[in-house]
């Protein structure tokens, strides 16, 4: 059975080209389903749907490669998914087809491409790193505030005897993220009461 999929970025951009090449395929229109979300978007709908109604024998089939992938290392963890549930993808303007021999060939090259370029990020990322200890600061995201944290650094602040770098330090956040949540004596301010209230990680 064939399933297809169609995504277009914008509700101003029309589905109708890819939705008539996916019935020209000769796949019925109940089994088409339908995003209007940008490439980036994590949590598509229609995708969901669409990779849902997969079995095993089955094949997902787009109008061109990136309808399905924010990247191209998406596309290869979402085919490799696919396989292992013995099912196939269809590019119809891209000549794949991951069914064929041929096809499998051919997508395998491109997941050695997107295993050089996750390389590539990697390598630029620690040279990145490395470059920035060298000028004396720190990279990385920044640590967050949890209600755990909170709670550690309310109690170790009413402590006269602690330094407040030493508390950031063990709560691996920055001293100003320390005081953006408690004052000097461990009293909580406001974000800090929002916090225990919501339980949500804030910064």
């Amino acid at each position: 059975m064939l399933v297809g999929y169609a995504r277009v970025s914008t509700a101003e951009q029309n589905l109708v080209l890819q939705r008539d090449a996916l019935l020209a395929a000769g796949i019925v229109s109940e089994r088409i389903y339908e995003d209007t979300c940008s490439g980036t978007v994590i949590d598509r709908p229609g995708l969901a749907r669409a990779l849902d109604a997969l079995r095993t024998g089955d094949a997902l089939v787009v109008w061109k490669l990136d309808r399905i992938g924010r990247s191209l290392a998406h596309v290869v963890e979402l085919v490799g998914a696919l396989q292992i549930r013995g099912i196939g993808l269809k590019v119809l303007t891209g000549g794949i087809d991951t069914t064929s021999a041929t096809g499998r060939l051919v997508f395998g090259i491109f997941a050695t491409l997107a295993e050089f370029e996750r390389d590539l990020i990697h390598e630029r990322t620690l040279a990145g790193l490395a470059a920035a200890r060298a000028r004396g600061r720190t990279g990385g995201r920044p640590r967050l505030m949890t209600r755990a944290k909170l709670r550690t650094a309310m109690a170790a602040m009413a402590d006269q005897t602690h330094a407040a770098t030493d508390v950031a330090e063990q709560l691996g956040i920055s001293t100003s993220t320390l005081y953006a949540y408690v004052d000097g004596k461990g009293r909580p301010k406001a974000r800090a009461r929002k916090l225990l209230g919501s339980g949500t990680a804030r910064r």
